[in-house]
């Protein structure tokens, strides 16, 4: 950051009064920028046992699976984004969200939500970040090519949740280089 978007003016980074961390700070209004983590949530959208998943289209990770995500908009709740990233990404409704996992990934100053939630019918097209939807079996699922480390670790304890029937709500801190 160089500039307040309140004045234009210069910012510099420095710690503020009464502060632990180091922010930009405008050198003529004094605003302080506060640099928060992303949101990104997503879905494990499922239909007759099979779960959806979509291949990007876009970067990080070109042409690698992962499950519908994406990141938290202003004025949104983590439901209603849950729902627009399914819909945009796989051209699928879900229904029946219930919270399943969320990832703390601080060294990318990320947190992820997933919920598990039902697909009220089989009706799914790639959205224009995706290149590809799918439903797959959890044999079916192509751990090699999964996108991110969170994508693998969830779909990972869903699958062994499946065994029990039990999913409960867990809480992962994915370290550096996992």
């Amino acid at each position: 950051m160089n500039y307040c978007t309140n004045c234009g003016s210069k910012v510099s980074c420095r710690l503020p009064e009464g502060d632990n961390r180091f922010r930009y700070v405008c050198d003529s209004c004094h605003t302080i920028f506060y640099s928060n983590p992303k949101v990104v949530v997503g879905a494990i959208p499922v239909w007759e046992k099979k779960i959806l998943i979509c291949r990007r289209a876009i970067e990080p990770a070109f042409g690698k699976w992962t499950l519908p995500a994406g990141y938290l908009e202003n004025g949104e709740t983590l439901v209603e984004c849950a729902v627009r990233e399914t819909r945009e990404e796989a051209g699928a409704q879900i229904v029946d969200l219930v919270p399943y996992t969320v990832f703390n990934i601080p060294h990318i100053s990320q947190i992820y939500f997933i919920f598990r939630a039902e697909m009220p019918a089989d009706i799914y097209v790639a959205g224009a970040e995706s290149l590809e939807a799918k439903l797959v079996t959890p044999d079916e699922i192509p751990w090699s090519d999964l996108a991110f480390t969170s994508i693998r670790e969830v779909l990972t304890m869903y699958c062994s949740d499946l065994q029990s029937e039990q999913f409960p709500f867990t809480m992962v801190d994915i370290p550096p280089h996992a």
